[in-house]
């Protein structure tokens, strides 16, 4: 799936969003797992935590740290509906669906591309 560069080049003017990096016990997990375990993970995430119409705790669902895509997700505005809505144009009140899905997780992954591939 491809993300816009617009949408990145957005998120990197947000002083909030731009404060996100991966440390260096996030990136290893990410080399020892693998990108299509850690896309797994995201896919996981997003459908438990972020695809219901009505997800549990909507707003916070998504810890800040703990997993490197928790913290993907808050980079890229994909924590919860309401920045799905402002940053994604995703509407709330319905389920996302598998096109929708597949589409967050793919930005996740390219976000967490970007943080992999700096110095």
């Amino acid at each position: 799936m491809n993300v816009p560069d617009s949408l990145f080049i957005r998120l990197s003017r947000s002083t909030f969003r731009s404060r996100f990096h991966l440390g260096a016990k996030e990136r290893q997990y990410c080399w020892d797992k693998g990108a299509q375990v850690i896309d797994q993970h995201a896919a996981d995430f997003v459908a438990k935590r972020l695809a219901p119409a009505m997800p549990a705790n909507d707003g916070k669902q998504t810890p800040m740290r703990g997993h490197p895509v928790f913290i993907a997700q808050h980079a890229t505005a994909t924590c919860c509906r309401g920045c799905l809505e402002k940053w994604h144009q995703i509407p709330q009140g319905q389920p996302l669906s598998e096109e929708q899905q597949m589409y967050v997780v793919a930005v996740i992954h390219h976000w967490l591309v970007i943080q992999m591939n700096q110095p």
